[in-house]
C-alpha cells in the first residue's frame, strides 16, 4: 500500500517537473500567460484600444484639432454640426468630400437666428493642411493639422458654442486636461497608497494599527463635499496651471486609502514567504526587501487597481468643472464644456452642446473595460 502511494506521488512529481520544463521550453513566462489571457477578453481589448486612442489624441491635440480652442467668431455662434457632402446640388458625385458655406438668417416672427447652407460656395476637405501655429508635444514648432478647409471656409463637424468656438477642437483639448488630471491623480495615488500599504503590511504591530486607523479616518470624509470645499479654497488669483495641480492633489488626497488597504493585504501574504525570510537572515535592509522583493509581486495588482480608479477621477473632475469649481478658463475640460449645457433652453435649441458627455462616457467605459480585462488576466483563478 505504501509502495503504491510512493509510486503515485513520484509519478505526480515527475509530471509536474515535465510540465514545468515544457512551459520553460515554450517560453510561457508570467507576462506571456497574462497577455494570452487578456487577448481573449474582447471587452478588455476594446478598452485598451480606446484608451490608446484617447491618450494619443491628448498628446498631439493641436495636430488633431482643426482650430485653436480659444478662437472665437460670434458670426458662427451656435452653428450646428456641418455635413460632409459627396454629391453637389446637381447630383454630381465628387471623390473629394466637401462642405458648403453657411449663411445666418433670422426668423422674422420669432427673431431667432438659424443657419442655412449656401450651396453657391463649397470648400473641399483637405488632410495635413496648414493652420494655426503650435508646438507638437510641446517641443517642435508646427503648423500642420490632420484636416481642414482652405480659408475663408470653415469646418465644424461638431458645431460651435455660444462664442463661435469649434466644439470638436475644444473636445480634443478638453480630453487632454481631463485625462491628464486622472492619470496624474492615479500616479500620485499609486505612490502614496503603495508606500503606506507596504509599510503597514510589512512592519505590522503598532505601525500597522496606527496607519490603519489613519486610513479609516481619511475614508470617513465625504469625498464629493470635501472636493468642493477644497476647490473653493483655491485663491482666485492662481493661474489655471496651479488650479490643475491643485485638483490633482485633491483627488489624490482622498483616493489612496483603498489602494493602501489592498497593498497591505498583499504585503501581509508575502511577509512570511521564504524569499523574504531569507533576505532578512542575510541582513538585507527593510527598504530593499520591500522595494526589490515584495513590491514586484504586488505591482500587477496595483496597476489593475489604479486602472479601475481612473474612471472615478474622470467623473470627479467632470463634476467639479460642471459645477464651476474645477478647471478655470482659459483651460478647458470635458466637464467645463458640459457647463454650457446647464440651461434647458440651450439643450432644446442646441442639443449638440451635449456631445462632450459622450466622450466622458466612452472614456469611463474604456478604462473600466481595460481594468476588468487586466484583473481577469492577472487573476489565476478566473476562467
Amino acid at each position: 500500500m505504501n509502495n503504491n502511494r510512493y509510486s503515485a506521488a513520484k509519478l505526480e512529481s515527475a509530471e509536474r517537473v515535465s510540465n514545468l520544463e515544457d512551459a520553460q521550453r515554450s517560453g510561457d513566462s508570467q507576462f506571456r500567460l497574462v497577455y494570452n489571457r487578456f487577448r481573449k477578453n474582447r471587452l478588455g481589448c476594446i478598452g485598451f484600444f480606446l484608451v490608446c486612442i484617447f491618450i494619443f489624441t491628448s498628446l498631439f491635440a493641436p495636430f488633431f484639432a482643426p482650430y485653436d480652442y480659444v478662437d472665437q467668431d460670434f458670426q458662427t455662434s451656435y452653428l450646428p454640426p456641418q455635413k460632409i457632402h459627396f454629391f453637389d446640388q446637381d447630383g454630381h458625385f465628387h471623390l473629394r468630400p466637401f462642405t458648403y458655406k453657411h449663411k445666418k438668417i433670422m426668423d422674422p416672427e420669432t427673431f431667432v437666428f438659424s443657419y442655412q447652407e449656401d450651396k453657391s460656395q463649397s470648400y473641399y476637405l483637405k488632410f495635413f493642411i496648414q493652420g494655426f501655429s503650435y508646438k507638437l508635444a510641446g517641443l517642435l514648432p508646427a503648423q500642420v493639422h490632420l484636416f481642414g478647409v482652405d480659408a475663408p471656409g470653415a469646418i465644424f463637424l461638431f458645431g460651435t458654442d455660444a462664442h463661435g468656438r469649434d466644439l470638436l477642437s475644444r473636445i480634443i483639448y478638453g480630453g487632454r486636461i481631463s485625462i491628464s488630471v486622472s492619470l496624474l491623480g492615479a500616479l500620485v495615488t499609486g505612490i502614496v497608497g503603495t508606500i503606506i500599504g507596504a509599510v503597514s503590511g510589512y512592519y505590522s504591530g503598532v505601525v500597522d494599527i496606527f496607519l490603519q486607523r489613519f486610513v479609516e479616518l481619511v475614508q470617513c470624509f465625504p469625498q464629493l463635499a470635501l472636493w468642493m470645499v477644497l476647490s473653493v479654497a483655491f485663491p482666485p488669483t492662481w493661474p489655471p496651471l496651479y488650479i490643475l495641480y491643485g485638483i490633482v492633489g485633491i483627488f489624490s488626497l482622498l483616493s489612496w486609502p483603498l489602494l493602501a488597504r489592498e497593498v497591505r493585504g498583499k504585503v501581509l501574504s508575502y511577509r512570511k514567504a521564504e524569499f523574504v525570510l531569507a533576505a532578512e537572515v542575510l541582513g538585507v535592509n527593510d527598504f530593499v526587501i520591500i522595494l526589490r522583493h515584495i513590491i514586484p509581486h504586488v505591482i500587477s495588482h496595483i496597476i489593475v487597481a489604479l486602472t479601475i480608479a481612473i474612471p472615478s477621477m474622470i467623473l470627479a473632475e467632470s463634476t467639479l468643472s460642471f459645477l464651476g469649481l474645477g478647471i478655470r478658463p482659459p483651460m478647458v475640460s470635458w466637464g467645463r464644456l458640459l457647463k454650457d449645457a446647464q440651461s434647458l433652453q440651450t439643450l432644446d435649441q442646441h442639443p449638440w452642446i451635449m456631445i462632450p458627455g459622450v466622450f466622458i462616457v466612452l472614456a469611463v467605459m474604456a478604462f473600466n473595460f481595460l481594468g476588468d480585462g487586466l484583473r481577469d488576466a492577472i487573476d489565476p483563478y478566473s476562467q
